[in-house]
């Protein structure tokens, strides 16, 4: 034994060969700080020995490395640049050393190398890999970019445009594409890797392969003439700003990296590295990608945590086909769970068939299942008129009309067919589930279980929890949730739940807007381009339905009178008694065509501004800040009420349920990210001198209070590493 650390370790093989074998506690191996300490002192201990003539980096585990550990980001960002850059600098002189020892290196690739991971093998001399391998660098989907070497050796060895397609859209390489890039050596089968490694290494003792000048061209400029380099630079520089936009900084910044540095040898190429890496990390777009990527990984741990205690889900119903039930039906059978979908009209069953068709159809052309999966998925499904079958079910999920005479009598009526252990569910968006649930006989098995529209697309499941929901039963719907690929979060019972309820503030922010002379296409342009909305409130309420928006504001009004009820005609209630309802009938606040993909094309109608005069105020050229804090300041407080009130429990699942269930900016990361960035005093101090638009704009005093303090929402994560 060369060295023994606790992640990993480093013995001889046979005469003049050794490996280094990466092995954490732990299912998988990851890059933090204790590792990258071990895999010095490894590298120290191999310099001391004379007798090693070649080195296999391995792996312990199915996967080679995941990546670094991104739980130690957000303490590490904290720290001061040049401390920032230092241990930068610290780790890179890590991953030189193991690039410049004096025998050739091969790392030997099984599943995963990602991160820390690519960036590991990349200064190794030959990557040998099996046909289970996913090699990448996908630091940019986390606002930041490699920072341990990879916009330095990977342009190189694989070639600049290659090299920044990879980087700027964080792509992962399988196996086949690696070796056709060049981004390994050799691929394998996975009972053969580790032989081949061993020949290769052979092959590169006895001199047979030339494994100085390869590790010479990691270290040298850039082969690039004058004018391949301005083509190659331009035209990236023009993808990017197209793909990424304004907002996500860090694929810009990669290319920007790779360009400066396209002149300088490795270590002149690492130092511009660093710079770019440490400006990155200090970036606010950075610190909130980091923080959605810590609280899904928060929301699935809950979710496994729910899989332990309640039961399997093994069969599940659909009440209601038509496209909601029918993307339900989809999901769930795609998943491996068979699905009766149960409706009283035929046309509606063929409604639901025909979206799980149409669903798998996009699947199979785009080859992500075959003819036979998508056979099996469709006769996973079971169209029905009539209960046969019911009863063999565990999770029943109730998607008829939106109303709570018709939801209550379907729900009481499909309890009498249930065994009693099986678990009821509304997919209802405002009626309080305690509501629906007096009408049953054993309100402990009935929550909510709230799907998003279109199903397929949006990741989130709001679980709602009623006041004799049981343990057991939210723990079962979660599993489930979480077993169709979704993300749940838990919420209590309050009517709109938490998604709804903190949307109609945003909406009444819009009509207040209006009614004070604001221009409802400039609000949707600044809530689009400025705040990062992927739709401005108008655009949105007519994708919502301004008669669903219509009825579901009555219902939030009742709940919450004092913020939510409205002493005034405002532009929805024009849209809706003009029956201008979106897109469901063409018109809105826009009109719409289809596109030439089928798709709703949307146009200004020159009609609107006449039927929403009467109630618009005198035109008033309202700043992008005014619209931005007049728009989310009703939310925020809202949300911060919703925690407040225990509604929902975490900032962490009140942020991903916002970002998967409304498309509130990811770069933004959530209210209470935004919150932590802007600062809660200074966010108290802007929302006051709103406060005379009325009790919506009041400041919750829990957040006054954390203010004074000085104090954020996430500054426990922040002082994690």
């Amino acid at each position: 034994m060369i060295y023994q650390g606790d992640t990993l370790s480093v013995r001889y093989l046979e005469d003049g060969l050794a490996e280094l074998n990466l092995d954490a506690p732990g299912s998988v191996n990851k890059f933090d700080l204790a590792t990258l300490e071990s895999l010095n002192e490894a590298l120290n201990a191999l310099l001391q020995k004379s007798d090693v003539k070649a080195l296999l980096l391995t792996s312990a585990k199915p996967a080679f490395v995941v990546g670094a550990d991104i739980t130690e980001f957000l303490g590490l960002f904290a720290k001061p640049e040049e401390e920032l850059s230092n241990w930068v600098t610290h780790a890179n002189d890590i991953f030189n050393k193991l690039e410049d020892l004096p025998f050739p290196t091969v790392s030997v690739i099984s599943g995963f190398a990602l991160g820390g991971g690519c960036e590991c093998i990349l200064a190794t001399d030959f990557r040998i890999a099996d046909s289970t391998a996913r090699i990448g660098l996908p630091e940019t989907k986390l606002g930041i970019m490699p920072g341990f070497g990879g916009t330095v050796r990977m342009p190189r060895l694989v070639g600049a445009d290659t090299a920044m397609e990879l980087i700027t859209a964080g792509k992962e390489s399988k196996a086949d594409a690696a070796l056709k890039i060049g981004l390994v050596d050799a691929v394998t089968a996975p009972d053969d890797l580790r032989d081949a490694a061993i020949a290769l290494a052979k092959q590169a003792i006895e001199g047979k392969l030339d494994w100085q000048s390869r590790r010479a061209q990691k270290k040298a400029p850039l082969q690039l003439n004058k004018i391949e380099a301005t083509m190659s630079f331009t035209m990236a520089k023009g993808m990017v700003a197209r793909v990424a936009g304004p907002h996500y900084p860090a694929p810009m910044t990669a290319v920007v990296a790779i360009e400066e540095a396209s002149r300088s040898d490795r270590d002149g190429a690492l130092l511009v590295e660093n710079k770019h890496f440490v400006k990155l990390a200090k970036n606010d777009v950075t610190q909130a990608l980091v923080g959605i990527f810590l609280n899904d990984q928060y929301l699935k741990s809950k979710a496994k945590k729910a899989a332990k205690e309640g039961k399997p889900t093994e069969r599940g119903t659909v009440l209601g086909a038509g496209i909601m039930g029918g993307g339900i039906a989809y999901q769930s059978a795609s998943k491996g769970v068979p699905v009766l979908m149960k409706d009283i009209s035929q046309a509606s069953l063929e409604t639901g068939m025909k979206e799980a068709s149409k669903l798998l159809n996009k699947q199979l052309e785009r080859g992500r299942l075959n003819g036979l999966k998508m056979a099996e998925v469709l006769a996973s499904i079971t169209p029905s008129l009539h209960y046969a079958g019911i009863e063999q079910s565990d999770v029943v999920v109730e998607a008829v009309v939106e109303n709570p005479k018709v939801k209550a009598a379907v729900l009481s009526e499909v309890e009498a067919l249930l065994p009693e252990g099986a678990v009821l569910t509304s997919n209802t968006s405002t009626i309080p589930i305690d509501l629906l649930a007096k009408s049953l006989k054993r309100p402990e098995n009935f929550c909510g279980m709230h799907f998003f529209n279109p199903v397929h697309r949006m990741p989130l499941v709001e679980v709602i929890r009623g006041k004799d929901t049981s343990e057991e039963t939210v723990a079962r719907v979660v599993a489930y949730a979480a077993k169709m690929g979704k993300s749940p979060v838990v919420v209590n019972d309050c009517p709109g739940f938490f998604v709804n309820r903190v949307l109609f503030p945003y909406f009444a922010g819009f009509s207040m807007l209006l009614r004070d002379g604001a221009d409802f296409t400039k609000v949707d342009k600044v809530m689009e381009k400025k705040f990062g909305w992927p739709m401005g409130p108008a655009y949105l309420l007519d994708v919502v339905g301004i008669d669903t928006a219509h009825h579901a504001q009555a219902v939030m009004a009742e709940g919450f009178p004092e913020r939510m009820a409205k002493s005034y005609r405002d532009a929805v209630d024009v849209m809706f008694e003009s029956e201008r309802f979106g897109q469901k009938n063409g018109v809105g606040f826009y009109k719409y065509s289809v596109d030439r993909k089928g798709k709703p094309k949307k146009d200004v109608d020159a009609d609107v501004a006449g039927l929403l005069s009467s109630v618009l105020g005198s035109a008033t050229d309202y700043s992008d800040e005014e619209i931005i804090n007049r728009m989310m300041v009703p939310m925020i407080n809202e949300v911060v009420r919703c925690l407040e009130e225990g509604i929902i429990a975490t900032p962490q699942e009140a942020d991903m349920a916002l970002v998967y269930g409304l498309g509130f900016p990811p770069f933004r990361g959530g209210v209470f990210r935004y919150l932590d960035t802007i600062g809660l005093a200074n966010y108290v101090a802007m929302a006051d001198q709103l406060a005379n638009l009325g009790p919506a704009y009041k400041v919750p005093q829990g957040l006054r209070d954390k203010a004074a303090k000085g104090e954020g929402y996430f500054d426990a994560q922040r002082q994690s590493a």
